[in-house]
């Protein structure tokens, strides 16, 4: 396995008077997709907003690069290069496809050569390039939001849950920029739900219950363990992909 590009030791995070985060040890491998996986409110939401310090840890140490980043500010976390999409498909509505995508460009320069990159695994993105982002649909505001975190290259790309609510076609489409993004060498760190979008990406898992990580390893070893699904999540993987396309039909 790769070196770990991202590393928490140790990381316990309070909300308040909730002690959420009790001694997280995560290791994501540089040049590759681990996939953060667990049960509704086991701490998984919590620990990627730790990492970009939009919640504070109060012990343990968050490493990006062999660099110790958990006193830095956000800002100055995705300067480092780590760029976050959170689950609220987080875009500006007034705003421009276009506009969304040069605030996330340095120095308000966006590359042609990589939008073109990116319109070619997310082509609906030239087509809205100059509608106001309030006007897409969920599956494009999606799309703007991990465009616009990809528009310079990033070392690391944090997401939280991508296919939530989206239809079965705008996830095919997702899986394809996921794929081009790890093709080009992304390191990326995603929390998802869809049994059967991870099983195709990931490279290694990590599963959260209780504000730990209770297991890791590689996703092909995870995802041929059905008990081990089943005791962790609650549910083997190929029954919730089988539950999702029902749910979708």
């Amino acid at each position: 396995m790769a070196e770990a590009l991202l590393e928490l030791s140790g990381v316990h995070t309070h909300i308040g008077r909730y002690h959420i985060l009790q001694g997280v040890d995560l290791a994501v491998p540089e040049g590759g997709m681990t996939v953060l996986l667990g049960r509704n409110g086991a701490g998984k939401t919590t620990t990627v907003r730790t990492i970009m310090a939009l919640y504070r840890a109060n012990a343990g140490r968050v490493r990006f690069g062999g660099r110790d980043i958990a006193a830095l500010p956000t800002s100055e976390i995705a300067r480092a290069g780590i760029a976050y999409v959170p689950e609220s498909m987080a875009v500006f509505s007034d705003l421009t496809v276009r506009e969304n995508l040069l605030l996330g460009a340095r120095e308000a320069k966006m590359d042609p050569a990589r939008l073109e990159w990116i319109f070619g695994f997310m082509p609906a993105l030239r087509k809205f390039w100059n509608y106001p982002a309030g006007n897409l649909s969920g599956g494009q505001k999606q799309m703007v939001a991990i465009a616009r975190a990809i528009v310079v290259p990033r070392r690391l790309l944090v997401v939280d849950e991508p296919t939530k609510g989206l239809a079965p076609a705008i996830v095919q489409n997702l899986l394809t920029a996921f794929r081009e993004m790890k093709a080009a060498g992304t390191t990326i760190l995603l929390v998802e739900q869809n049994a059967a979008f991870v099983k195709k990406l990931g490279d290694s898992v990590a599963v959260m219950d209780d504000g730990r990580i209770v297991h890791s390893g590689t996703m092909a070893a995870f995802a041929a363990d059905a008990a081990l699904q089943s005791r962790l999540l609650g549910l083997a993987m190929d029954v919730g992909s089988s539950q999702a396309k029902d749910a979708h039909a």
